[in-house]
């Protein structure tokens, strides 16, 4: 048989063959997602005059000037932010928690890594109908207020001031098990003589956690902490569901805008705006989680050289 050496491999040929490979999900891709994309960047300069059947006529930066003064759009950025601070916080530490609970070797502690994974597998959908129906004004969590005597029922999605906290209970017990799965890989990779060694420095109980769990699980933190801040910049189907962004626009979110926009009001231009406003946040917020984390490593490398 003939033998491969490094020369064949630098010829041409060999150099094209990856890339013959990597074509049919190239092109899959470039009409799917970049097409679409440059397609919407491209509108968002434009405006259409009378139908979507005629061609967009060129406006410039008139859709950015619009955006800045839109005073519904700086609430539903708002809206967007509060989710942020009010889920991700929960998302990062609650998860957390669970992993290390079902880390232990306990009798039935595959049963509860079910029971703690199975709102994931659950179809949004369903997962906001059933919560609407439990928020209902005479919903189960109401009937329990009144029969413990605390309250004769609370408003869940019908007050301004309650709604987007409602919605945000529903995102946080649907992604607890996902991130739970996340920190379980991590907690398994960290090796058990290091918990050993602590407790014989009298490190036990919380306080191993802290010197030695939260430290080695750092790349795993700021991975969860992106991908939830990135899916509560997105969010929309708990909203489409339970509240269509009401009660007087409270709990009404950026994607939420611009699928009124779109679908709606049929004012694509100024959607393909919104999307666009929306792309730079996600972008910001990736590249945030590049740098924090070449940086981090970067201070791991060097704490490993002066020692």
């Amino acid at each position: 048989m003939p033998k491969w050496t490094l020369k064949d491999w630098s010829s041409p040929r060999q150099r094209l063959t990856p890339y013959l490979f990597l074509l049919p999900a190239l092109i899959v891709l470039g009409l799917t997602v970049f097409y679409p994309a440059l397609q919407a960047f491209f509108l968002s300069f434009t405006r259409y005059e009378y139908d979507l059947t005629q061609p967009p006529i060129w406006i410039g930066f008139k859709n950015f000037q619009r955006l800045l003064v839109d005073p519904l759009f700086w609430q539903t950025f708002r809206n967007t932010l509060l989710y942020l601070v009010g889920v991700v916080p929960l998302l990062v530490t609650l998860p957390l928690g669970l992993a290390i609970l079902v880390n232990q070797s306990l009798r039935g502690v595959r049963w509860f890594r079910v029971a703690y994974y199975t709102p994931v597998v659950i179809s949004m959908v369903v997962a906001g109908i059933a919560w609407k129906w439990l928020y209902a004004d005479r919903g189960l969590l109401n009937q329990l207020l009144q029969l413990l005597g605390i309250s004769e029922g609370i408003p869940w999605l019908t007050s301004p001031s309650l709604a987007v906290f409602s919605v945000m209970v529903v995102t946080i017990w649907k992604g607890l098990g996902y991130y739970m799965v996340i920190y379980l890989a991590g907690l398994q990779a960290i090796p058990a003589d290091l918990y050993e060694a602590a407790a014989i420095d009298g490190s036990d109980g919380i306080q191993k956690h802290w010197d030695i769990t939260v430290p080695l699980m750092k790349p795993y933190l700021l991975l969860v902490t992106v991908i939830s801040a990135i899916s509560a910049t997105k969010v929309f189907e708990e909203i489409y569901i339970m509240t269509k962004g009401g009660p007087r626009n409270s709990s009404k979110t950026i994607v939420y805008y611009l699928y009124e926009q779109a679908f709606q009001d049929l004012e694509i231009s100024y959607a393909c705006t919104i999307g666009l406003v929306m792309f730079l946040i996600i972008l910001g917020l990736s590249v945030l989680r590049l740098s924090v984390e070449r940086l981090t490593t970067r201070r791991d490398a060097l704490s490993e050289k002066l020692n």
